[in-house]
């Protein structure tokens, strides 16, 4: 079976968002595959929204033998089980804090359009953090 890399974001803004990294980072290892490369760690403000908490962000370079479609079941699963529920935004904004996200930014350099996901992530290119995480 072959391997495809696979670029993940990982975002927080509530609770010991540190530890969720960790976390996410673990689950991402026992059920996706192997961490091959990370980023430093950008602490930045929410986007999308207004809210009182940082985020914490961090870029994943990964191998997998899922297919994009298994990886985002994985990835949604991952989110669950750390707690993340989806809440109705405030009026005008997109976005809501949560416990844990994760992004597939690129899958195997391809792109990869379905009704439940784009790749690469159609926020790649808007999103300035994501062009501060650099790979050590």
């Amino acid at each position: 079976m072959s391997l495809y890399n696979t670029v993940l974001l990982l975002g927080t803004n509530l609770g010991d968002k540190k530890n969720n990294l960790e976390v996410a980072k673990s689950l991402i290892t026992q059920q996706v595959g192997e961490i091959v490369k990370v980023t430093n760690i950008l602490e930045n403000e929410a986007d999308g929204f207004t809210s009182d908490e940082l985020f914490l962000n961090q870029k994943l370079l990964v191998t997998t033998k899922l297919s994009p479609i298994q990886l985002l079941k994985v990835i949604k699963t991952i989110e669950k089980n750390m707690g993340r529920t989806y809440t109705q935004p405030r009026d005008g904004e997109k976005y809501v804090d949560r416990i844990i996200d994760i992004d597939i930014l690129r899958y195997n350099n391809i792109t990869f359009l379905s009704e439940s996901l784009t790749v690469p992530h159609h926020q790649l290119v808007t999103r300035a953090f994501i062009k501060e995480l650099y790979f050590n």
